[in-house]
């Protein structure tokens, strides 16, 4: 039987690697909008987005900025908070399947709930925060 610091252990390395998975999509996808940050907005614009150039700068910063926050974990409850209204958003704009016809309908449906799912991460790191081996569990030994 593993005694108690041994399944905390587990654990933190649980939710390392879930900070990680979670996180990582974020960072790449935020970095790419904004070495590309027209073609992000001419994107947004083409969804009805009013100002999308400047949207676009603020979109691709929060999704690359929360997605370290995410990954590092510093600021873990915060930055999940705002990563959910980032998706909320992200989703409004880009993945509703029910205005699509059949293919792409399903495509979206299924974009849709992989943000759904997302969320769902985000919500257990508002919860846990960010475990042993995050910044925020660092700075907090420190003090």
């Amino acid at each position: 039987m593993e005694n108690q610091s041994g399944t905390s252990a587990r654990q933190d390395v649980i939710l390392l690697l879930g900070r990680v998975a979670l996180g990582a999509i974020f960072v790449k996808s935020g970095l790419q909008k904004l070495m590309a940050l027209s073609a992000f907005a001419a994107s947004l614009a083409g969804r009805g987005v009013p100002q999308s150039s400047v949207w676009a700068v603020i979109g691709a910063t929060v999704e690359f900025v929360g997605g370290l926050l995410v990954v590092t974990g510093f600021r873990t409850r915060d930055a999940s908070l705002l990563m959910i209204l980032f998706v909320i958003v992200a989703t409004g704009i880009s993945h509703r399947y029910w205005e699509l016809a059949d293919a792409a309908a399903r495509l979206q449906e299924s974009q849709f709930f992989k943000n759904l799912s997302i969320i769902g991460g985000f919500l257990l790191l508002v919860v846990t925060g960010s475990g042993r081996f995050g910044l925020d569990a660092l700075l907090q030994r420190r003090r």
